[in-house]
Formats: C-alpha cells, sequence, structure tokens
C-alpha cells in the first residue's frame, strides 16, 4: 500500500466512525491495520474537501462538519479492540500509542520492523530464520535490512534450507513462538522455510543487499541459489504477462511510479507497456520518459518493486496469470 493510499485509508477510518471503521479493519491483514492505525494516531483534524475527495472515491456520500475533530487515541483504541479484539488491539496498541511490547509470534506481526530486528539480532541465526518465515515476506525483509551484512547473509542462507520444524523445537526457541503450539501436541511436522520462502523475501530486498545475499548463496550452494532465482518474479518477468494482464495492471499503477520504474527498463518492456496504452497515452509517456532527468538506482528499484507487488496482488486474485519459468503451466 502507497503512503497515499495509507493516508486515504486513515481518513476513511476516522470518517466512518468507530463501529464503521471496525468493521472494516476485521479484513485487513496486521501489516494494513499496523499502518493504517499509525497514520489515524497522527493524522489530527481533516478538512472537508479532503474527507469528501476520499469518499468520492470510494462512492460514498459525506455529511461532515468542516473538520473531524476527535480524542484520536481513544478513538483508534475503541476502533481496534473492536476490530480485532482485546489481546491484538493491546499489541497493536502498545505499537501505536506507546507501552510494553508483547510476546508471542503473532505479537511480531504487528509489530514495526525495527522494534522485531532489535528483538531478535541476539538469537541464534537458527531462530531468528525460523521466526522470520513465520512472518509476512515484506515484513521479513524488512528486519533483514536492519541486519548486518553477514548476519542477513547468514539467516536467508539457513532460511533456503530449512524444510520444516518439530513442535518439541518450536517450544525450545522461548515464547515468542508459544502461540503457535496452542498446547497441541499431535501437531505434525510444519513445513515451512525452503527455496521458495527465500525467494519471496529477496523479491522485497534492495539490489545491493539482494546481490549480497544471492553472492552468499551462490558460494554455499551453486544450485540452490539458481533455484532461488528462478522462484524469484523480478521486473523483467512482467514481459511473460498477456497483454489483458498488462492493461489491468496499468490501470493500478500511477503514471509517476511507471516513469520512474521504465527508467531502468529494457526497450523490449518498454514497447511492452506502450503497444497497451491509447496511442496518446503511449506518446504522452515516451515524451515524459525523453524528458524525464538522470533517476537513482535506488528510486527506479523502489518503483520496480512496489509494481511487483500490485503484480502479485492481481495474480492472487485471479486477475492476471503468471507464467511458470520454463513451463507451460500458471500460478
Amino acid at each position: 500500500m502507497s503512503d497515499e493510499g495509507v493516508q486515504k485509508a486513515a481518513t476513511l477510518m476516522l470518517a466512518l466512525g468507530e463501529d464503521g471503521a471496525s468493521e472494516v479493519m476485521k479484513y485487513l491483514g496486521p501489516r494494513e491495520v499496523q499502518k493504517i492505525g499509525a497514520a489515524m494516531a497522527v493524522i489530527g483534524a481533516i478538512p472537508h474537501e479532503a474527507i469528501a475527495k476520499v469518499l468520492e472515491e470510494f462512492k460514498s456520500v459525506a455529511d461532515l462538519s468542516s473538520s473531524v475533530g476527535l480524542d484520536s487515541d481513544e478513538y483508534i483504541r475503541n476502533v481496534l479492540t473492536k476490530a480485532l479484539g482485546d489481546d491484538k488491539a493491546a499489541s497493536l496498541l502498545n505499537r501505536i500509542l506507546g507501552g510494553k511490547d508483547a510476546s508471542g509470534i503473532e505479537s511480531l506481526k504487528w509489530m514495526d520492523s525495527p522494534s522485531v530486528a532489535e528483538l531478535i539480532k541476539n538469537e541464534h541465526p537458527q531462530i531468528v530464520a525460523t521466526i522470520l518465515v513465520h512472518l509476512e515476506s515484506d515484513q521479513a525483509c524488512e528486519i533483514l535490512n536492519q541486519f548486518t551484512e553477514r548476519l542477513r547473509n547468514d539467516v536467508i542462507l539457513r532460511i533456503a534450507t530449512l524444510d520444516g520444524i518439530q513442535p518439541a523445537a518450536l517450544r525450545e526457541l522461548n515464547d515468542v513462538l508459544t502461540k503457535l503450539l496452542t498446547g497441541n501436541e499431535s501437531l505434525k511436522k510444519k513445513s515451512i522455510g525452503g527455496v521458495r520462502a527465500a525467494a519471496e523475501i529477496l523479491n522485497f530486498m534492495s539490489g545491493e543487499n539482494e546481490a549480497s545475499v544471492m553472492e552468499n548463496l551462490r558460494k554455499y550452494d551453486g544450485d540452490m541459489a539458481e533455484k532461488i532465482m528462478d522462484e524469484m518474479f523480478v521486473f523483467d518477468n512482467i514481459l511473460e504477462i498477456d497483454d489483458r494482464g498488462i492493461q489491468l495492471l496499468l490501470r493500478e499503477v500511477q503514471s509517476d511510479s511507471l516513469i520512474v520504474a521504465l527508467k531502468g527498463a529494457n526497450p523490449d518492456m518498454r514497447e511492452k507497456i506502450f503497444k497497451n496504452m491509447s496511442q496518446r497515452a503511449a506518446e504522452m509517456m515516451r515524451e515524459d520518459l525523453e524528458s524525464k532527468g538522470p533517476v537513482r538506482l535506488s528510486e527506479v528499484e523502489a518503483q520496480q518493486k512496489q509494481i511487483l507487488l500490485i503484480v502479485r496482488r492481481l495474480a492472487d486474485e485471479g486477475q492476471i496469470m503468471l507464467g511458470a519459468k520454463g513451463e507451460d503451466s500458471y500460478v
């Protein structure tokens, strides 16, 4: 979710009222709730025009005063408690509004990445790897980016070679894993980690860090490194999406983001995008690209990764199909 999207969502939640906002938040994931909740905590009074614009985008009708003024802390506390229940809300509220960190893997999902990194960086790399594979890939990547290069490479290698963990081993990790066990002694070995998990985390990593990790993986096991590369979905793989899929993607991507992303794209990629635009839109995009000055590689990579997130979401929703590398099947 972009920063602009987070601000709009926070505005909408404040405008909906506690009951409406809590109903919406029930359907959001930990990362989304954390971002929106944090934005709500600092947003302050909202001009009527901003509210009306957001509500118009969501095809709603607003009948508000010139601003929404409220006790943000109390409002957020009530909304999150209604949406998530006391336990989850308490964990997130401690992060957003201040308080003590809670334990358990589920609680880590509601914390910001630097705090999680600080909490686990001194644990054994195998424990760190086991924890990270239970988190969302983007959060795991953000946490890894907080580590030293040596620790980051070590953890990714352990994730790639991790194929499962016994409940007894989970119990030994400490309190951060207790919620995964739920006291069930009959749990079977859980399949976690592996090449795909490592690839999904690397998809979110910056180019410099990704290159360092891959070099370390190649030194350890060249074949495994190649398998991870095969599993990774990079910007050039957009070429494999059919024209209908590209057209759906373009509806979701902002022009400014696309221009920056295409600055680092090869000619085939640019032509693939242009041919799925109207003639006028393609001409304007070409002109914008030509007039755009030099862009830092880090900015190009950041926008390309944001577009890849949209691609994955559309694929998960079944709106587009991604060709499996070297195969005729689809995922």
